[in-house]
């Protein structure tokens, strides 16, 4: 925390050191993709465009970890508002942060997720990790989180990685859509971006700040940052 506080105090972004080597540079021309990009069962390294998978049955959907922020969820729940039923799959929910459960909530997106019959999890890790709750075995599953290696979400399950958006068409559908089935969907989302995608600014939530001002950091800890940043 004390470090922290010394960089607000003097923010600086981290630049590269002169004359570094890489060891690759890779340049993606992001005009040339047309459409969403998933990542196959059971490897983070192997990808398909939703055309190349498009049909497959999906069982069930997992919304969260730590690659999604608030906006993913308020897209995903423009979606199922839509629906406006349960979902033919089991869609788990799980904010990374409690101050994003407690923003979704105060804006009614826990109703829609309730609506959706999906199960909302403790803002955390949850699915992504397997250790709060496990997909059943052997089924396929769709999920935002960073890594679908072999029985991680689940025992023998088949898991596709993929944005929070398509997760959710696939949690309405049943099935990996087409591109078309995709953009169909997205264009509600599309049209409202600018207040799906707004950041949430914790230092804005009153009772959160309030907990962050009382916060005490002792002597002792802010010695022990200056010796790490003279390091």
């Amino acid at each position: 925390i004390a470090r922290m506080e010394e960089w607000l105090a003097n923010p600086v972004l981290l630049e590269a050191d002169s004359g570094a080597d890489y060891a690759a540079t890779i340049d993606i021309d992001l005009n040339e993709i047309k459409e969403p990009i998933l990542a196959l069962p059971n490897d983070p390294d192997a990808s398909a465009t939703l055309s190349d998978v498009a049909g497959e049955n999906i069982d069930e959907v997992f919304i969260g970890s730590c690659m999604t922020n608030i906006g993913h969820f308020r897209a995903a729940g423009k979606l199922l508002k839509e629906f406006a039923a349960p979902v033919p799959t089991r869609l788990w929910v799980c904010p990374p942060t409690k101050m994003d459960e407690a923003q979704l909530i105060e804006e009614g997106y826990y109703s829609i997720f309730g609506t959706a019959g999906a199960r909302t999890e403790m803002p955390g890790c949850s699915l992504c990790m397997g250790n709060q709750a496990r997909v059943a075995p052997k089924s396929t599953v769709v999920s935002t989180s960073t890594r679908n290696f072999p029985n991680r979400l689940g025992q023998g399950a088949n898991v596709y990685l993929a944005s929070a958006e398509l997760a959710a068409v696939a949690s309405i559908l049943g099935h990996l859509p087409t591109a078309d089935e995709y953009r169909d969907y997205m264009t509600g989302v599309d049209a409202t971006a600018s207040d799906t995608y707004r950041y949430l600014n914790f230092d804005e939530l009153p009772e959160f700040v309030e907990r962050a001002d009382g916060v005490e950091i002792s002597a002792e800890m802010k010695e022990a940052a200056h010796r790490l940043q003279a390091q």
